[in-house]
């Protein structure tokens, strides 16, 4: 039962590898075209400053949002963190280690405990995906041309 365990999470490891990998080839593919990263970096920010985001609980919706509570949206910091980076050519290990920056400020040492750690890293990561989904929607919707 515990080597069932150890392969499952060894299946796991690998899976989030592999989206890694795939992930960071689009993103190197998309860093190398000016013209791809400037459209990319109007249609983010024109979707998080025109107030789009729109996510189920409205956990993200800008529109109903007061300035000082959009502030404390670690996620959307981070995001915004990683739009400021955005440039034709920049290395993605710039844009992974401003993640990494922000991932230890806002869950890893804020945290007292194991089990807190592990509430904070899985309310990020849900609200981190929550918001990328946003996003996602937000351009496929209203910005088609930031996927190519």
């Amino acid at each position: 039962s515990s080597s069932l365990t150890e392969v499952t999470l060894f299946i796991k490891r690998l899976r989030r590898k592999t989206d890694l990998s795939n992930m960071a080839k689009t993103m190197r593919t998309v860093l190398n075209s000016n013209s791809k990263v400037t459209v990319l970096q109007s249609d983010l920010h024109a979707v998080i400053d025109q107030g789009f985001l729109d996510v189920p609980g409205n956990l993200f919706q800008m529109k109903l949002r007061n300035p000082e509570e959009l502030q404390n949206d670690i996620e959307l910091k981070c995001l915004k963190d990683l739009m400021s980076l955005l440039a034709p050519s920049t290395d993605i290990r710039v844009l992974l280690n401003c993640m990494s920056s922000n991932l230890h400020a806002f869950v890893i040492q804020p945290s007292r405990s194991k089990e807190e750690f592990r509430k904070m890293a899985s309310d990020f990561q849900l609200r981190w995906n929550f918001l990328l989904t946003a996003v996602s929607k937000a351009l496929t919707l209203n910005y088609a041309d930031s996927f190519g």
